[in-house]
């Protein structure tokens, strides 16, 4: 996504496009590898010395209400974020905690749980396991 798309995409969905922001926006859009929150404010401030810790979490916290970030829960870790538009499934590695992208599947859209919940946004699987990394240290040890 180039320099006018991410600013697009902050128009369509009432953001203003702020210094902060974008460089949020732009490093996720450049590193799909699902960093954390602590991982992007750290590399938006080596661009832009002037973003707190603070802004970076709030800029975060309003792509992800937004819709033009998705935040994937990592349990016992820190979440992680993932700016890839395409819809996708995630797979995370329960040892070293890695999010991995899965190609989508599509799997029927639940109307209604025994709970009495509607799911209306959005739905995704989340795979567990091992990762190709550490799956042959688990088997031997």
């Amino acid at each position: 996504m180039d320099t006018e798309a991410i600013k697009r995409s902050f128009g369509g969905s009432g953001l203003r496009c702020t210094p902060q922001r974008y460089a949020v926006m732009a490093f996720l859009m450049q590193h799909n590898r699902h960093p954390t929150a602590a991982e992007i404010s750290e590399a938006v401030n080596r661009l832009n010395p002037r973003s707190s810790r603070a802004t970076t979490y709030n800029n975060l916290r309003d792509l992800v209400e937004a819709g033009l970030v998705r935040e994937v829960a990592v349990e016992g870790r820190a979440a992680r974020f993932d700016a890839r538009s395409m819809r996708h499934h995630h797979f995370i590695c329960d040892r070293c905690g890695k999010v991995e992208d899965i190609e989508w599947y599509d799997v029927p859209r639940p109307a209604s749980c025994s709970l009495g919940k509607r799911i209306l946004r959005e739905y995704e699987l989340i795979f567990r396991g091992l990762c190709t990394k550490c799956a042959p240290r688990h088997a031997s040890g």
